[in-house]
């Protein structure tokens, strides 16, 4: 099987456990290939968690799980030096914190402090971490996807602007139709049936065969061949041009320079291209579109472009915002 067949095979694998969030689904497995870290932000209940563990669990690989909270120190995350004492000898070892994992779910990322949150995007950033003067390297595959929700915003630590760049994409969960609500009922129902029956059987009831994990190798092999899909000259421009106008919105309109107040880094500019080629591949192309550009644009801008206060009363969304600017950049 190849590379490409494998992702699809965990794509459709994952979908199996998460009714009605397809987009979703496909921007974790971006993620996964442009070797990026995620932003997950949806209401409580839309399932941000249960989807990254379809995801963990379909493939092979260690998976960690940070619950963030205000008291949580950053240790916690990162790992500390130990005392160990025996047979007569006594050392200090480091003891890896649950950092230390091929997916990492940064939990509730904004309930906790700024040196917590410091301390992981530290580790997502360097792909390391220093403790007592000696670094410590992360495995070749590692991936941070936090989440949040945009509720409650008491007692929680939002995410500086600056910080937030550093993820690769901002997604974004919402409600699901109400004929996949419908579906999500009976999954669950028919988890819970299955889990009741076995505990009725006293755990002696034969364990369901489950289908061999997605190898590592796959994810390597898949981000090598998007490394060879091609970008035109003018794709690239184009990519620029989509960032260019997030800081000279004038330009395009004065509706646009009313509502933003800060364009998007020269990240963003990053991520759409590797974004754009891992959509064309796992697409089945070995080049990229408008379309892909176009399709991954409002993920990679949602978290990268500051509204002005006039744009917040008008009510106007960083969505909004992304498909005006869509709208009115010309194409290649």
């Amino acid at each position: 099987m190849s590379a490409h067949d494998e992702i699809l095979d965990l794509k459709a694998r994952m979908s199996q456990s998460i009714i009605g969030q397809t987009d979703v689904i496909d921007r974790l497995v971006i993620g996964l290939l442009a070797n990026g870290n995620l932003l997950v932000e949806g209401l409580p209940g839309l399932a941000k968690t249960r989807a990254i563990k379809a995801m963990a669990k379909n493939l092979d690989a260690r998976f960690s799980r940070i619950q963030f909270t205000p008291d949580l120190l950053p240790s916690d995350v990162t790992g500390t030096e130990v005392y160990h004492q025996s047979g007569g000898e006594a050392e200090f070892r480091f003891d890896p914190g649950p950092i230390f994992a091929n997916i990492v779910l940064a939990d509730e990322i904004n309930r906790a402090p700024a040196k917590v949150q410091a301390a992981l995007l530290e580790a997502m950033e360097e792909r390391q971490v220093t403790v007592a003067g000696t670094t410590h390297k992360m495995e070749p595959l590692f991936i941070v996807m936090a989440t949040q929700n945009p509720i409650e915003q008491e007692g929680t630590y939002p995410l500086p602007e600056a910080q937030m760049d550093r993820f690769l994409m901002h997604v974004n969960i919402t409600y699901p139709p109400v004929e996949d609500e419908v579906e999500v009922i009976r999954l669950v129902r028919g988890e819970e049936i299955a889990a009741q029956a076995a505990q009725a059987e006293d755990g002696t009831a034969p364990a369901k065969e489950k289908p061999e994990a997605i190898p590592q190798r796959a994810v390597f092999e898949a981000r090598a061949e998007i490394g060879q899909v091609h970008v035109s000259d003018a794709m690239d421009r184009y990519m620029a041009d989509l960032v260019q106008a997030t800081r000279t919105p004038a330009a395009l309109s004065d509706e646009l320079a009313r509502w933003i107040a800060v364009g998007a880094s020269p990240r963003a500019s990053l991520a759409l291209d590797k974004c754009s080629r891992a959509h064309a591949w796992m697409a089945g192309r070995d080049y990229v579109d408008p379309q892909d550009v176009r399709a991954i644009a409002p993920d990679v801008f949602r978290h990268r472009i500051a509204l002005s206060f006039e744009a917040q009363g008008e009510g106007k969304l960083n969505d909004d915002v992304t498909a005006t600017i869509v709208e009115l950049v010309a194409l290649p």
